[in-house]
């Protein structure tokens, strides 16, 4: 991809990744996201390369990934497949806290259906109406 009819302007990364433009330029000031390339204009032009990176950070973000930690994964990705077991193991590490907030989801799911059931069999109750 070189010409930038191929290439995503911010606007248009931030429009399918579902950030702002300010998010995009944030992550690479973190180091999450490679020095992205630039047009004649220096203004930064995104490959789907970089659509899928920024898409893999943001799913890493929503499940509770701290920043520090996909900064340490980002590194470890521009070192290469060297890093693959370190990666790994990261990313194996997250998985096992995303599981465990699952499991904490579920079990406060139950008890806000028990508390609605609950609530409901009083309102039927109270109403006259057998539950």
């Amino acid at each position: 991809m070189t010409d930038d009819e191929t290439l995503l302007t911010v606007a248009q990364m931030a429009e399918a990744t579902g950030v702002t433009a300010h998010t995009l330029r944030y992550y690479e000031r973190a180091g999450l996201i490679r020095p992205v390339a630039r047009n004649a204009g220096n203004q930064r032009r995104y490959s789907a390369v970089d659509v899928d990176w920024a898409a893999f950070l943001l799913r890493l973000r929503q499940t509770g990934m701290p920043i520090a930690q996909m900064r340490e994964y980002a590194d470890l990705r521009q070192l290469g497949d060297a890093t693959i077991d370190d990666r790994l193991r990261l990313l194996e590490a997250h998985q096992i806290a995303v599981r465990e907030q699952i499991a904490a989801l579920r079990a406060h799911e139950k008890a806000l259906d028990d508390k609605v059931r609950v609530y409901r069999r009083t309102l039927t109750t109270r109403e006259g109406k057998k539950p």
